[in-house]
Protein backbone atom coordinates (compact mmCIF):
# COMPACT_ATOMS: atom_id res chain seq x y z
CA UNK A 1 0.00 0.00 0.00
CA UNK A 2 1.12 3.57 -0.63
CA UNK A 3 0.71 7.19 0.34
CA UNK A 4 -0.04 9.18 -2.83
CA UNK A 5 0.51 12.94 -2.91
CA UNK A 6 -0.07 15.43 -5.69
CA UNK A 7 -0.14 18.98 -4.36
CA UNK A 8 0.10 22.49 -5.72
CA UNK A 9 0.57 25.20 -3.10
CA UNK A 10 1.02 28.89 -3.90
CA UNK A 11 2.94 30.69 -1.16
CA UNK A 12 3.88 34.39 -1.08
CA UNK A 13 7.55 33.43 -1.18
CA UNK A 14 7.61 30.15 -3.16
CA UNK A 15 5.61 27.56 -5.06
CA UNK A 16 5.23 24.04 -3.66
CA UNK A 17 4.69 21.52 -6.44
CA UNK A 18 4.80 17.92 -5.19
CA UNK A 19 4.06 14.60 -6.88
CA UNK A 20 5.04 11.61 -4.73
CA UNK A 21 4.25 8.02 -3.93
CA UNK A 22 5.57 7.11 -0.51
CA UNK A 23 5.61 3.83 1.46
CA UNK A 24 2.98 3.63 4.19
CA UNK A 25 5.33 1.98 6.66
CA UNK A 26 8.58 2.84 8.41
CA UNK A 27 9.98 6.38 8.62
CA UNK A 28 9.94 8.74 5.65
CA UNK A 29 12.12 11.81 6.25
CA UNK A 30 11.39 15.06 4.46
CA UNK A 31 14.71 16.87 4.34
CA UNK A 32 15.78 20.24 3.02
CA UNK A 33 17.05 23.69 3.97
CA UNK A 34 14.91 26.33 5.64
CA UNK A 35 12.31 27.65 3.22
CA UNK A 36 12.31 24.54 1.01
CA UNK A 37 8.65 23.78 1.78
CA UNK A 38 8.96 20.98 4.35
CA UNK A 39 6.52 22.38 6.89
CA UNK A 40 4.13 23.56 4.18
CA UNK A 41 4.02 20.01 2.81
CA UNK A 42 3.34 18.53 6.26
CA UNK A 43 0.62 21.08 7.02
CA UNK A 44 -1.06 20.31 3.69
CA UNK A 45 -1.00 16.58 4.45
CA UNK A 46 -2.52 17.25 7.87
CA UNK A 47 -5.26 19.43 6.37
CA UNK A 48 -4.10 22.49 8.34
CA UNK A 49 -3.57 24.30 5.03
CA UNK A 50 -5.64 23.69 1.93
CA UNK A 51 -3.67 23.56 -1.34
CA UNK A 52 -5.19 25.17 -4.43
CA UNK A 53 -5.35 21.80 -6.15
CA UNK A 54 -4.18 18.23 -5.85
CA UNK A 55 -4.93 14.93 -4.23
CA UNK A 56 -3.89 13.14 -1.05
CA UNK A 57 -4.65 9.45 -0.77
CA UNK A 58 -3.48 7.49 2.26
CA UNK A 59 -3.93 3.77 1.77
CA UNK A 60 -7.52 3.55 0.53
CA UNK A 61 -8.65 6.83 2.11
CA UNK A 62 -9.11 9.99 0.03
CA UNK A 63 -8.11 12.98 2.15
CA UNK A 64 -8.19 15.48 -0.67
CA UNK A 65 -9.32 15.51 -4.30
CA UNK A 66 -11.26 17.78 -6.64
CA UNK A 67 -14.44 16.90 -4.71
CA UNK A 68 -13.19 15.92 -1.24
CA UNK A 69 -11.37 17.78 1.51
CA UNK A 70 -11.25 16.12 4.92
CA UNK A 71 -10.63 18.54 7.81
CA UNK A 72 -7.73 17.69 10.16
CA UNK A 73 -9.92 16.04 12.83
CA UNK A 74 -11.22 13.53 10.28
CA UNK A 75 -7.79 12.46 9.10
CA UNK A 76 -6.46 9.51 11.15
CA UNK A 77 -3.12 11.13 11.95
CA UNK A 78 -1.10 12.40 14.88
CA UNK A 79 0.94 15.60 14.65
CA UNK A 80 3.97 16.58 16.76
CA UNK A 81 5.08 20.19 16.28
CA UNK A 82 8.41 21.88 16.97
CA UNK A 83 7.02 23.12 20.28
CA UNK A 84 5.23 20.50 22.43
CA UNK A 85 2.09 22.66 22.75
CA UNK A 86 0.97 21.09 26.02
CA UNK A 87 -1.80 22.60 28.13
CA UNK A 88 0.02 24.28 31.01
CA UNK A 89 -2.95 23.97 33.40
CA UNK A 90 -3.12 20.19 32.92
CA UNK A 91 -0.73 17.56 34.26
CA UNK A 92 1.13 15.31 31.84
CA UNK A 93 -1.41 12.57 32.49
CA UNK A 94 -4.31 14.96 31.84
CA UNK A 95 -2.67 16.10 28.61
CA UNK A 96 -2.54 12.47 27.53
CA UNK A 97 -6.18 11.98 28.49
CA UNK A 98 -7.05 14.92 26.24
CA UNK A 99 -5.41 13.05 23.37
CA UNK A 100 -7.78 10.15 24.00
CA UNK A 101 -10.73 12.35 23.04
CA UNK A 102 -9.64 12.08 19.40
CA UNK A 103 -9.29 8.31 19.51
CA UNK A 104 -11.24 6.50 16.82
CA UNK A 105 -11.44 3.35 18.90
CA UNK A 106 -11.28 2.63 22.63
CA UNK A 107 -7.79 2.40 24.08
CA UNK A 108 -7.32 -0.08 26.89
CA UNK A 109 -5.44 0.76 30.07
CA UNK A 110 -2.74 -1.74 29.11
CA UNK A 111 -2.30 -0.04 25.72
CA UNK A 112 -1.97 3.33 27.44
CA UNK A 113 0.57 1.92 29.89
CA UNK A 114 2.55 0.38 27.03
CA UNK A 115 3.06 3.77 25.38
CA UNK A 116 3.81 5.64 28.61
CA UNK A 117 6.31 2.95 29.62
CA UNK A 118 7.84 2.91 26.13
CA UNK A 119 8.42 6.67 26.32
CA UNK A 120 9.52 6.65 29.95
CA UNK A 121 6.61 8.77 31.24
CA UNK A 122 5.26 6.64 34.07
CA UNK A 123 6.87 8.77 36.78
CA UNK A 124 5.96 12.10 35.14
CA UNK A 125 2.18 11.82 34.80
CA UNK A 126 1.38 13.94 37.90
CA UNK A 127 3.70 16.79 36.90
CA UNK A 128 2.67 19.96 35.10
CA UNK A 129 4.48 21.04 31.88
CA UNK A 130 6.31 23.78 33.80
CA UNK A 131 7.86 21.07 35.98
CA UNK A 132 9.20 19.10 32.98
CA UNK A 133 12.38 19.53 30.95
CA UNK A 134 12.19 20.27 27.23
CA UNK A 135 12.86 16.65 26.36
CA UNK A 136 10.23 15.42 28.81
CA UNK A 137 7.63 17.80 27.38
CA UNK A 138 8.38 16.58 23.88
CA UNK A 139 7.98 12.97 25.02
CA UNK A 140 4.58 13.83 26.49
CA UNK A 141 3.62 15.51 23.20
CA UNK A 142 4.67 12.38 21.31
CA UNK A 143 2.63 10.14 23.62
CA UNK A 144 -0.39 12.45 23.29
CA UNK A 145 -0.14 12.15 19.49
CA UNK A 146 0.03 8.35 19.77
CA UNK A 147 -2.86 7.94 22.21
CA UNK A 148 -5.57 8.40 19.54
CA UNK A 149 -3.93 5.42 17.76
CA UNK A 150 -3.29 7.31 14.50
CA UNK A 151 -2.69 5.45 11.27
CA UNK A 152 0.25 7.78 10.54
CA UNK A 153 2.32 10.16 12.67
CA UNK A 154 3.59 13.52 11.37
CA UNK A 155 6.55 15.15 13.13
CA UNK A 156 7.76 18.66 12.29
CA UNK A 157 11.30 19.38 13.52
CA UNK A 158 10.57 17.80 16.93
CA UNK A 159 14.21 18.23 18.03
CA UNK A 160 14.48 21.94 17.23
CA UNK A 161 14.18 23.08 20.85
CA UNK A 162 15.89 20.08 22.50
CA UNK A 163 19.50 20.03 23.70
CA UNK A 164 22.02 17.49 22.44
CA UNK A 165 21.70 15.04 25.34
CA UNK A 166 17.88 15.04 25.18
CA UNK A 167 18.01 14.75 21.40
CA UNK A 168 19.94 11.49 21.61
CA UNK A 169 17.45 10.21 24.17
CA UNK A 170 14.43 11.07 22.02
CA UNK A 171 16.05 9.56 18.92
CA UNK A 172 16.46 6.33 20.87
CA UNK A 173 12.79 6.52 21.86
CA UNK A 174 11.74 7.10 18.25
CA UNK A 175 13.78 4.05 17.31
CA UNK A 176 11.69 2.10 19.81
CA UNK A 177 8.45 3.56 18.47
CA UNK A 178 9.54 2.59 14.97
CA UNK A 179 10.39 -0.96 16.10
CA UNK A 180 7.48 -1.60 18.45
CA UNK A 181 4.52 0.27 16.97
CA UNK A 182 3.10 -0.32 13.50
CA UNK A 183 2.68 3.42 12.88
CA UNK A 184 4.38 4.99 9.85
CA UNK A 185 6.13 8.32 10.44
CA UNK A 186 6.57 11.37 8.22
CA UNK A 187 9.51 13.18 9.81
CA UNK A 188 10.51 16.72 8.80
CA UNK A 189 14.06 17.82 9.57
CA UNK A 190 16.95 19.90 8.28
CA UNK A 191 19.40 17.88 10.41
CA UNK A 192 21.10 15.12 8.40
CA UNK A 193 22.17 13.26 11.57
CA UNK A 194 18.54 12.82 12.64
CA UNK A 195 17.55 11.76 9.13
CA UNK A 196 20.27 9.15 8.73
CA UNK A 197 19.55 7.76 12.20
CA UNK A 198 15.81 7.27 11.65
CA UNK A 199 14.73 7.29 8.03
CA UNK A 200 13.98 4.31 5.83
CA UNK A 201 12.86 6.50 2.93
CA UNK A 202 14.16 9.98 2.11
CA UNK A 203 12.56 12.91 0.30
CA UNK A 204 14.83 15.88 -0.46
CA UNK A 205 13.05 19.18 -1.09
CA UNK A 206 14.56 22.30 -2.60
CA UNK A 207 12.60 25.46 -3.39
CA UNK A 208 9.29 23.67 -3.27
CA UNK A 209 10.12 20.72 -5.50
CA UNK A 210 11.37 17.19 -4.93
CA UNK A 211 14.96 16.78 -6.11
CA UNK A 212 15.38 13.17 -4.98
CA UNK A 213 13.41 10.50 -3.16
CA UNK A 214 13.76 6.79 -2.49
CA UNK A 215 15.18 4.30 0.03
CA UNK A 216 17.82 6.04 2.11
CA UNK A 217 20.49 3.44 1.23
CA UNK A 218 20.11 4.36 -2.44
CA UNK A 219 19.83 8.12 -2.03
CA UNK A 220 22.83 8.46 0.29
CA UNK A 221 25.04 5.89 -1.43
CA UNK A 222 26.72 8.82 -3.18
CA UNK A 223 29.25 10.50 -0.93
CA UNK A 224 29.10 13.63 -3.09
CA UNK A 225 25.42 14.07 -2.28
CA UNK A 226 25.91 13.17 1.38
CA UNK A 227 28.72 15.71 1.71
CA UNK A 228 26.53 18.45 0.24
CA UNK A 229 23.90 17.75 2.88
CA UNK A 230 26.15 17.80 5.94
CA UNK A 231 28.64 20.16 7.58
CA UNK A 232 31.23 17.48 8.32
CA UNK A 233 31.86 14.60 5.84
CA UNK A 234 30.98 11.17 7.17
CA UNK A 235 30.13 7.68 5.97
CA UNK A 236 26.84 5.96 6.66
CA UNK A 237 27.20 2.18 6.97
CA UNK A 238 24.41 -0.37 7.29
CA UNK A 239 25.03 -3.53 9.27
CA UNK A 240 23.62 -6.16 11.58
CA UNK A 241 24.50 -6.74 15.21
CA UNK A 242 26.48 -9.95 15.73
CA UNK A 243 27.16 -9.56 19.44
CA UNK A 244 25.27 -7.02 21.54
CA UNK A 245 27.78 -7.17 24.37
CA UNK A 246 31.12 -8.91 24.47
CA UNK A 247 33.08 -9.70 27.59
CA UNK A 248 34.86 -6.37 27.08
CA UNK A 249 31.60 -4.39 26.80
CA UNK A 250 31.78 -3.96 23.06
CA UNK A 251 29.12 -4.32 20.39
CA UNK A 252 30.14 -6.18 17.21
CA UNK A 253 28.47 -5.35 13.90
CA UNK A 254 28.70 -7.17 10.57
CA UNK A 255 28.79 -4.64 7.70
CA UNK A 256 29.14 -7.32 5.02
CA UNK A 257 32.81 -6.68 4.35
CA UNK A 258 34.11 -6.81 7.90
CA UNK A 259 33.17 -6.85 11.56
CA UNK A 260 33.27 -3.50 13.32
CA UNK A 261 33.66 -3.15 17.07
CA UNK A 262 32.34 -0.20 19.04
CA UNK A 263 31.47 0.66 22.64
CA UNK A 264 28.45 -1.26 23.87
CA UNK A 265 25.17 0.01 22.39
CA UNK A 266 21.57 -0.44 23.47
CA UNK A 267 20.88 -3.07 20.80
CA UNK A 268 20.00 -6.74 20.45
CA UNK A 269 21.62 -9.48 18.40
CA UNK A 270 20.54 -9.67 14.73
CA UNK A 271 19.21 -6.10 14.92
CA UNK A 272 19.77 -3.93 11.85
CA UNK A 273 21.89 -0.92 12.72
CA UNK A 274 23.33 2.18 11.06
CA UNK A 275 26.78 3.49 11.83
CA UNK A 276 28.11 7.03 11.38
CA UNK A 277 31.85 7.30 10.87
CA UNK A 278 33.25 10.81 10.51
CA UNK A 279 35.84 11.11 7.75
CA UNK A 280 38.21 12.84 10.19
CA UNK A 281 38.19 9.69 12.37
CA UNK A 282 39.54 7.41 9.63
CA UNK A 283 43.31 7.19 9.25
CA UNK A 284 45.26 5.32 6.57
CA UNK A 285 48.33 3.12 6.53
CA UNK A 286 50.10 1.27 3.73
CA UNK A 287 50.85 -1.80 5.86
CA UNK A 288 48.41 -3.68 8.07
CA UNK A 289 49.31 -2.54 11.59
CA UNK A 290 50.10 -4.99 14.37
CA UNK A 291 50.18 -4.52 18.12
CA UNK A 292 47.84 -1.54 17.91
CA UNK A 293 45.03 -0.39 20.18
CA UNK A 294 42.85 0.43 17.18
CA UNK A 295 40.18 -2.28 16.95
CA UNK A 296 38.95 -1.75 13.41
CA UNK A 297 41.36 -2.30 10.52
CA UNK A 298 39.75 -2.48 7.06
CA UNK A 299 41.45 -3.66 3.88
CA UNK A 300 40.38 -1.33 1.06
CA UNK A 301 41.59 0.59 -1.97
CA UNK A 302 41.51 4.26 -2.93
CA UNK A 303 38.78 5.29 -5.38
CA UNK A 304 39.52 9.01 -5.54
CA UNK A 305 41.40 11.79 -3.80
CA UNK A 306 39.71 15.18 -3.57
CA UNK A 307 41.35 18.53 -4.12
CA UNK A 308 43.21 19.93 -1.09
CA UNK A 309 41.10 22.22 1.10
CA UNK A 310 42.33 25.65 2.24
CA UNK A 311 43.24 24.15 5.62
CA UNK A 312 45.45 21.48 4.04
CA UNK A 313 43.11 18.47 4.12
CA UNK A 314 42.23 15.87 1.48
CA UNK A 315 38.98 13.90 1.34
CA UNK A 316 39.64 10.35 0.15
CA UNK A 317 37.00 7.88 -1.00
CA UNK A 318 37.77 4.27 -0.18
CA UNK A 319 36.16 1.06 -1.43
CA UNK A 320 35.68 -2.29 0.21
CA UNK A 321 34.02 -5.09 -1.80
CA UNK A 322 30.51 -3.96 -0.85
CA UNK A 323 30.98 -0.74 1.10
CA UNK A 324 32.46 2.70 0.58
CA UNK A 325 34.14 4.82 3.22
CA UNK A 326 35.55 8.33 3.47
CA UNK A 327 38.77 9.44 5.13
CA UNK A 328 40.01 12.97 5.64
CA UNK A 329 43.74 13.30 6.13
CA UNK A 330 46.28 16.08 5.73
CA UNK A 331 47.78 16.80 2.33
CA UNK A 332 51.16 16.33 4.03
CA UNK A 333 50.28 12.73 4.93
CA UNK A 334 48.87 12.18 1.46
CA UNK A 335 52.15 13.28 -0.09
CA UNK A 336 54.32 11.39 2.40
CA UNK A 337 52.46 8.15 1.69
CA UNK A 338 52.37 8.88 -2.06
CA UNK A 339 48.69 7.97 -2.13
CA UNK A 340 47.00 7.49 -5.50
CA UNK A 341 43.69 6.12 -6.87
CA UNK A 342 43.69 2.33 -7.13
CA UNK A 343 46.23 1.90 -4.35
CA UNK A 344 45.60 -0.67 -1.62
CA UNK A 345 45.56 0.79 1.91
CA UNK A 346 44.30 -0.09 5.37
CA UNK A 347 41.74 2.14 7.05
CA UNK A 348 41.96 2.43 10.83
CA UNK A 349 38.91 3.39 12.89
CA UNK A 350 38.93 3.68 16.67
CA UNK A 351 35.97 1.95 18.31
CA UNK A 352 34.97 5.11 20.19
CA UNK A 353 34.73 6.99 16.88
CA UNK A 354 31.79 4.92 15.61
CA UNK A 355 28.38 6.38 16.41
CA UNK A 356 25.04 4.65 16.05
Amino acid sequence: MEFNLRLLVQHPEFRLDIDLRLPDRGVTAIFGPSGSGKTSLLRAIAGLDRPESGRIIFRDQIWQSDRVFLPPHKRPLGYVFQEPGLFDHLTAGQNLAYGLKRSRKPMTASEQSYITDLLGLSDLLDRYPGQLSGGERQRVALARALFPQPEILLMDEPMAAVDFARKRQILQLLDQVKSNLDTPLLYVSHNIDEVTRLADHLVILDQGTVTRHGPIEQILSSHKLLNRLCDEPFSLLFGRVITARTGHNLTEVDIGDATLRMPQQNVTENQDIRLHIAARDVSLTLVRPTQTSVLNILDCHIVSIGKPSPDGQCLIELALPNTTLQARISTYSCDQLALAPGQQVFAQIKAVSIVQ
